[in-house]
């Protein structure tokens, strides 16, 4: 019988996870070299041998997208070719997310296309986190995990917020409503949704109605990520006109494109909650914008699939 080896290789992506995760899992992550040439073609040579093992490869999609997918494909690629058992793509951040529906006539589905090149690399399972919507699971033909981070975000807002008897969670959207409401659940909080309304063209936003109480209350706005920034600046002001005394947001991605971390940074908001599945430089910088960990969330569901256990056993969904 010949023993199964856990292995972990990084792509460029997010090195700082990648080495919380290999400590948590106290594993070295696989030597390799991954190099751009000049015309920007993706180079990979894995430095060590990866036959017969179970290899989890770390790597968001996140900005520059593109860059970071064809290297996750590469890698993938790479690691079937040399004889691994099994290849887990980690991509706590899935890339073209949004992308899941024909909404308009004549446009892609990119989430679904995405699926299907992670497949064709010979990616044998994926992990990943708050999905944009978990429908994008279907788009798979093989297992996807996709994590929760409510009980993470609850934890930090215990121990930063403290009592939590005036706050109010808040879904900037009715799409982010599902996501909010387990939030609000776990902390025993109620429930808001704002209404709105994007432009044909998805640069503006609109909010035209706050269902539900927040005067007097703590608001916190929950959603999967923040881009522009747009969205969370407008809720805010909308909820602070509306008698909220303060407005925070938990989101899971921060992805923080163009001019997001300064507009957050003049906006109402007291604080934005992000986990590390995307660093961002400025925003590490930024007093306003804080960072919670989800290293070990994924090194301990790492080690669930690796050993064949149950992963909803330990996060449990109710």
């Amino acid at each position: 019988m010949i023993d199964r080896h856990l292995k972990l290789i990084a792509g460029n992506a997010n090195p700082l996870l990648a080495q919380e995760i290999s400590s948590e899992l106290a594993i070295e992550p696989c030597e390799a070299c991954i190099e751009t040439f000049a015309d920007g073609e993706v180079r990979v040579r894995i430095h060590e041998t990866v036959r017969g093992a179970d290899v989890f490869v770390l790597q968001p999609t996140c900005p520059p997208v593109n860059n970071n997918l064809m290297e996750l494909l590469i890698l993938i690629d790479a690691l079937r070719r040399a004889s691994a058992r099994k290849v887990v793509a980690v991509v706590p951040y899935y890339g073209y997310g949004r992308q899941d529906r024909k909404d308009i006539g004549r446009v892609p589905i990119s989430a679904r296309l995405v699926a299907n090149l992670l497949e064709t690399a010979g990616a044998d399972r994926v992990l990943t986190m708050d999905l944009h919507v978990g429908q994008i699971q279907g788009f798979f033909n093989i297992p996807v995990d996709n994590l929760r981070v409510d009980s993470i975000f609850a934890e930090d807002m215990r121990s930063v917020i403290g009592e939590l008897d005036d706050v109010v969670i808040v879904a900037p959207d009715t799409g982010a409503a599902g996501r909010a409401r387990l939030l609000a659940e776990r902390i025993d909080a109620p429930l808001a949704v704002l209404e709105k309304r994007r432009s044909q063209d998805g640069k503006s936003v609109k909010i035209f109605n706050v269902i539900g109480d927040v005067d007097g209350k703590r608001a916190v706005l929950v959603d999967d990520m923040v881009a522009s920034g747009g969205t969370l600046v407008k809720a805010a002001e909308t909820l602070l006109e509306s008698g909220a005394i303060e407005v925070s947001a938990y989101c899971t991605h921060g992805v923080f494109s163009g001019a997001a971390v300064p507009i957050l940074e003049a906006s109402p908001l007291k604080r934005v909650v992000v986990t590390n599945t995307i660093t961002n430089q400025c925003a590490l910088q930024s007093d306003k914008i804080d960072y919670v960990s989800v290293g070990g969330h994924l090194a301990k569901t790492i080690r669930q699939v690796f050993e064949d256990r149950s992963v909803s056993l330990l996060f449990p969904h109710y």
